[in-house]
């Protein structure tokens, strides 16, 4: 993809970012970009002087090209999709300031300011794919895998390490290699989802301390079909543990899992039966914005859509 020279000087032209109304209860919002079709050496720097100085530094002091570039426009991607749901005040994106919990998780900081519009965010990028998942009624967590992405031990092995003996055990029941590892990066990019929503993180809730497994209405096991959910439960009562959670997994881009899990409606409004609703946007911010829920870069694996 060209980009323009005419976007060279967004930050000082009329060029602005598209406005989107706050999610409704209960659903969520995906953006993501391609770092592969940001292309254009003049936008990356602009893209840059967007950061704040300690971003700068963080992004600067990774070596490899790739992941320095998604770094880069993960950042940039968390502040423009802000931005957007802050339409009313006409927030620049550079002036956005952030803090994070105890635990690592970032969080934005709005100091003193009272006109903002509540919003929780959560980020996660590969080098080939960046993406933030928004809510207005929920804590968020979103986790993305590389379908391709190779395991570099023996699964089990691996497995055994991290995982739970009943999710030890399912994995071991998949004769097919291939199937296995695919298995095995849902598995994961749920799990990571669920400790970023609680937003303590992998040490703060150790993955062997919670089940993850999908059950369908059949009793069958994962299908191509989005008729089943997936469930957790605790390990022993873990003290790690929170069950009041639900999940959306689902192939992105054609070459990613991605997990986003939210709260349930009863964890916040006293009950309820709704469940979760996703939008998603591939963006190139100041660029294009393109909506693409019911294509074939978004298609579900389980959960609500």
């Amino acid at each position: 993809m060209v980009i323009q020279g005419s976007y060279r000087t967004f930050f000082q032209s009329s060029a602005c970012l598209n406005p989107i109304q706050l999610p409704f209860h209960m659903e969520t919002h995906l953006w993501y970009m391609k770092p592969g079709e940001v292309k254009c050496e003049s936008l990356i720097k602009q893209y840059f002087d967007m950061l704040s100085p300690c971003e700068r530094v963080k992004v600067l002091e990774i070596k490899d090209e790739k992941l320095r570039r998604s770094a880069l426009l993960s950042r940039v991607l968390v502040r423009t999709t802000i931005c957007r749901y802050q339409n009313s005040s006409q927030i620049d994106p550079r002036t956005l300031n952030f803090q994070k919990n105890i635990h690592g998780k970032p969080e934005i900081d709005w100091g003193c300011t009272n006109d903002s519009k509540p919003l929780h965010f959560n980020i996660s990028h590969t080098s080939s794919l960046v993406a933030c998942a928004i809510s207005s009624s929920s804590q968020i967590g979103v986790d993305m895998e590389e379908k391709e992405r190779r395991v570099v031990h023996d699964i089990s092995s691996f497995a055994k390490r991290y995982f739970t003996q009943r999710e030890v055990g399912f994995l071991a029941s998949i004769t097919d290699p291939e199937a296995q590892r695919l298995e095995f990066l849902k598995i994961w990019t749920l799990k990571e989802s669920y400790v970023k929503a609680i937003g303590k993180g992998f040490s703060g809730a150790p993955f062997n301390t919670f089940n993850i497994s999908f059950q369908s209405i059949e009793g069958s096991l994962l299908t191509q079909e989005n008729n089943f959910e997936v469930v957790i439960e605790s390990v022993e009562n873990s003290c790690y543990f929170d069950s009041n959670w639900q999940f959306i997994l689902l192939e992105l881009a054609n070459s990613h899992f991605a997990a986003i899990c939210t709260e349930k409606p009863s964890a916040f409004n006293g009950g309820g039966v709704s469940s979760m609703k996703l939008k998603v946007w591939r963006t190139i911010p100041y660029v294009e914005d393109e909506y693409v829920s019911g294509t074939d870069a978004v298609k579900f694996i389980c959960g609500s859509g």
